[in-house]
This record gives structure tokens, C-alpha cells and sequence, in this order.
């Protein structure tokens, strides 16, 4: 989904160009899609395959080795990524710095591709970028004095975001977002609260709140929702409101 978002904005006007989004709207994690005859028709006639990369597309080999004529666009070519038990944190989208580098791949790839249209994907993506650029200088204008600086998160989506606005993640529930974490992670994770002082536990609004919602009210934190920007609504400037709304969370949440 955050491929598309940037897609539709790098293509944006441009005759003769279609963008679909193949795994749709995904309630549940990307790394454990499973591919569907639809999935490899619809690649069969695409020109290119724009993917996040760095280990989020665990399905990939599959599509490499029964279409190996396809162009597969990788938009995390050149980005620092960040090793948590020797695995890439793939969720680099949720940086819009790295955004930004992903948009600028993507384009330069289209434009590969596309030398027809080369200059209008180039400059689509200039657009849209200096509109991340603006959203990342507000964001840092309005977070980087806020007192609390610890948070706890639900599922490893944001440590892309917390490096680049100063953040500290102390926690990391329940890493995969289908399952629920035992009792044992729970009371660990409420006795580290209280010990260090966390003000806020932040859970995905793609997944159940429950175990989010009784760490909050045992440890004597605040709930609230942050987004990763993985489901919304088809529209160009998706990714720009979702982190607007996260600004507006974090503001009330540390403050």
C-alpha cells in the first residue's frame, strides 16, 4: 500500500499509465502474503514490479523464478536499514526521509522504463517530494522540544520513524501483529513502564487493541494509536494525512 501511495504520485497524469496495487488492502502483515493465481496474471502483463524491498516481500523468489523477465523495482536500494537480531527491519517507508529516497528510486526506475515519460515521472516526484520534505520540517518543528522521548510500541513498524524523530523505543510488544503476547511479556513490559517512566503505549490501528489497552491501565500510561501508513484510502495524499495524524498523536502523547 505505501508503494502505491507513491506510485499514484509519481505517475500522476500521465497517459497510458496504470498502477495497481496487487496485495490490496492487507489487515495483517505483508511478509506472510501468500500469492494467488490473480497475483501472478496480473504481473504476467505488468512492465515493472515496484517493490518495498529489504526483506518485506517474502514471496518474491516465487515470482522471480516463474517470471524472470520482470522488472522488479526495489525502493530501498540505498538505504541505511536497521538489524534486529541479524533480521532488516523492513518498514522504512515510516522514516519520510527514507520515503523520500524511495520516491526518488521508484521514479528513476520508471523512468528507466518508461524513457517516453521520463520527465514527467521525474518531475512528479520532485512534487510530491518537496511536499514530504515540508511535512518532515513541521514534524521536526513541533516534536523535537517535546519533553518524553520513551515510548512502547505494538509490532516493529517504527523504529525507521523513532531514529529519525529522536524517539526512544523502549519496548517492542508482541512483534507479530497476528498473535497476542503472553502474560509473562505483558507484567514485564507493565513493571518496565513503571520503572522508567513511559508515558505512552502506542498500538497500530491495522490490529487488536486489547493487550495494548491492559498495559496502559496497569502500568498507568496513555493508549493511543500510531499509523504506519500499511491500509487507507486510495488517494494521492494518503501517506502525507496519516503522518499528519501522528504528529497530532505524538504531540498530545508526550507532551
Amino acid at each position: 500500500y505505501p508503494m502505491y501511495i507513491m506510485a499514484l504520485n509519481i505517475a500522476n497524469g500521465i497517459d497510458g499509465v496504470q498502477i495497481d496495487n496487487m496485495a490490496g488492502q492487507q489487515a495483517g502483515s505483508l511478509h506472510d502474503y501468500q500469492l494467488q493465481s490473480k497475483d501472478m496474471k496480473n504481473l504476467e502483463s505488468a512492465d515493472v514490479f515496484v517493490i518495498n524491498g529489504a526483506g518485506m516481500e517474502s514471496f518474491l523468489e516465487e515470482v522471480v523464478a516463474q517470471l524472470p523477465d520482470l522488472e522488479v523495482l526495489d525502493s530501498s536500494e540505498g538505504i541505511d536499514l536497521i538489524s534486529e537480531g541479524g533480521d532488516e527491519n523492513p518498514h522504512v517507508w515510516v522514516s519520510i526521509t527514507d520515503c523520500i529516497q524511495q520516491v526518488e528510486n521508484i521514479a528513476e526506475g520508471l523512468a528507466q522504463a518508461d524513457p517516453d515519460h521520463a520527465l514527467e515521472y521525474l518531475e512528479n516526484a520532485q512534487e510530491y517530494e518537496a511536499k514530504l520534505s515540508v511535512l518532515r520540517g513541521k514534524m521536526h518543528e513541533e516534536l523535537d522540544d517535546l519533553p518524553n522521548r520513551d515510548i512502547v510500541t505494538f509490532h516493529e513498524a517504527f523504529p525507521y520513524f523513532a531514529q529519525e524523530f529522536n524517539l526512544r523505543i523502549v519496548q517492542v510488544v508482541n512483534r507479530e501483529p497476528d498473535s497476542q503476547p503472553s502474560a509473562k511479556e505483558m507484567a514485564d513490559t507493565i513493571r518496565l513502564i513503571r520503572e522508567t517512566g513511559v508515558k505512552a503505549v502506542f498500538a497500530e490501528p491495522q490490529y487488536p487493541e486489547s493487550a495494548a489497552n491492559v498495559i496502559a491501565e496497569e502500568s498507568g500510561a496513555s493508549f493511543y494509536f500510531l499509523d504506519p501508513a500499511v491500509t487507507g484510502e486510495n488517494d494521492p495524499d494518503a501517506y502525507l494525512d496519516a503522518m499528519e495524524k501522528n504528529l497530532e498523536t505524538l504531540k498530545e502523547a508526550l507532551s
